[in-house]
């Protein structure tokens, strides 16, 4: 049994998507509090409505002894619990709708102040989303002879249109 080690072995060739680097380490951890799917954390605002994710957010899921299903926690402030307690039923048909089965039988709510406590500070409100810049005349003029070949007024519209975004996204 002497000899060297074996060279780990390559997986594919060239470049991986980060998506599947990031797969393992983000359902082991979603696992650990009970998101088997990880979809409905990364998902939410999409299952759920933009309305609803902008006041609660799923924390947990609890599997009980008995397996008849799972309990959903969600994280709400107190101001929009008892609108949210009214909704229950229809989250509930999403996020099994989300699962493919009736996974949730039950959702609980737990209240946090916006602000103020280490664990469960309230933050739903989305990241504002970055505005891209207007294309420079510059810009537009170098897409314009880029395209300049093409007879189709529409596809030579679309590839200026194309043209300006790559070129705007480059300088950045």
């Amino acid at each position: 049994m002497t000899g060297k080690p074996k060279p780990p072995k390559r997986r594919k060739r060239g470049f991986e998507r980060t998506a599947s680097l990031l797969k393992g380490p983000i359902r082991s951890v979603g696992e650990q509090r009970g998101f088997t799917v990880t979809r409905l954390l990364t998902h939410w605002n999409e299952i759920v409505g933009e309305e609803t994710a902008q006041t609660a957010r799923p924390v947990n899921v609890h599997y009980g002894r008995q397996g008849l299903g799972a309990t959903l926690t969600v994280l709400t402030t107190g101001s929009m619990a008892p609108l949210l307690e009214m909704q229950k039923e229809k989250i509930r048909e999403k996020v099994n709708a989300c699962y493919g089965y009736a996974a949730i039988s039950r959702i609980r709510l737990t209240q946090t102040a916006p602000t103020g406590f280490a664990e469960g500070q309230a933050q739903f409100t989305p990241a504002p989303k970055a505005t891209p810049r207007a294309p420079s005349a510059k810009m537009k003029g170098k897409a314009r002879d880029l395209a300049d070949g093409v007879t189709d007024p529409q596809l030579r519209a679309a590839l200026e249109n194309l043209g300006c975004n790559v070129l705007n996204r480059t300088q950045r």
